[in-house]
């Protein structure tokens, strides 16, 4: 059972044909995971394993602790037909009952763990070949604007990736990341000492600023238009075939028009 399926709905609402909303039910999480397969592993270069293969669905322990955040085209259908897009959404309670979150095997997260408010794990982000506009993905930073602030959370992190397993390719965002976003030290994830990879592979002056935030993957810019940072050190998903990096928002230090643009109106 979701945890959408226990509450009132915490993101509920529609932008022309789109909807977005909690998936409420096992078919809808399996639409999920249908379209993360079709992402991850036949479109990028994931490595899926025989299960996953023979079902055609990402799936993994820490689905049936999550919230999924999804976005419904009402011209494909409805609930589980229509599904485009998908974030997964783990709080502290899931984390509790699966025994950990999900970045703890790449990052060392104990200063964000320790945060005593609640905190929410953002992982899985995907979105649909035909779909990937910028409205979609502002509807889904509003979907978790609201679930954000239905829920009081005051710390988001999770690991945004870039394409392929060589640093040296990715050396100017990698190092401009860090000379620029690296988060405050009372926040800051560090990569597991057997999986770190340095990031600051060059000096700030020889790095085109501009250009290297340009050349970010969308994901990553997202969260530092969030005003979000970077943890200390990169990862390398072999399975996955990405470079990943720690990304954590918090929310007090979110800029106050983020805010003004993304809450609901006072009714």
């Amino acid at each position: 059972m979701t945890l959408a399926e226990t509450k009132a709905r915490p993101v509920d609402f529609t932008i022309g044909d789109l909807e977005i909303r909690l998936a409420e039910n096992e078919a809808e999480i399996a639409a999920c995971q249908a379209l993360r397969y079709r992402v991850f592993y036949e479109e990028m270069s994931a490595s899926p394993t025989p299960e996953m293969a023979a079902t055609k669905r990402d799936f993994d322990s820490f689905d049936p602790f999550c919230d999924h955040l999804i976005v419904i085209d009402a011209r494909k259908g409805s609930g589980a037909a229509g599904i485009v897009a998908t974030y997964r959404l783990l709080r502290r309670p899931g984390a509790a009952k699966r025994g950990q979150f999900y970045s703890i095997d790449e990052y060392d997260i104990s200063a964000i763990v320790a945060h005593p408010g609640e905190i929410l794990e953002l992982g899985r982000s995907c979105v649909d070949s035909a779909y990937r506009s910028k409205a979609v993905m502002q509807l889904l930073w509003k979907g978790i604007s609201e679930y954000v602030f239905h829920f009081k959370i005051e710390i988001m992190f999770g690991c945004a990736s870039f394409p392929g397993t060589d640093p040296a390719e990715h050396a100017v965002t990698l190092s401009y990341l860090y000379h620029r976003h690296m988060a405050p030290p009372q926040f800051r994830p560090r990569a597991v000492a057997s999986r770190y990879v340095a990031m600051n592979l060059l000096p700030i002056e020889e790095i085109d600023e501009r250009r290297a935030l340009a050349s970010l993957p969308p994901l990553i810019k997202g969260y530092l238009r969030l005003g979000g940072f970077v943890g200390d050190g990169a990862v390398i998903d072999h399975q996955f075939g990405t470079i990943d990096v720690s990304v954590i928002v918090v929310t007090d230090l979110v800029t106050d028009k983020y805010y003004k643009h993304y809450a609901r109106a006072e009714s």
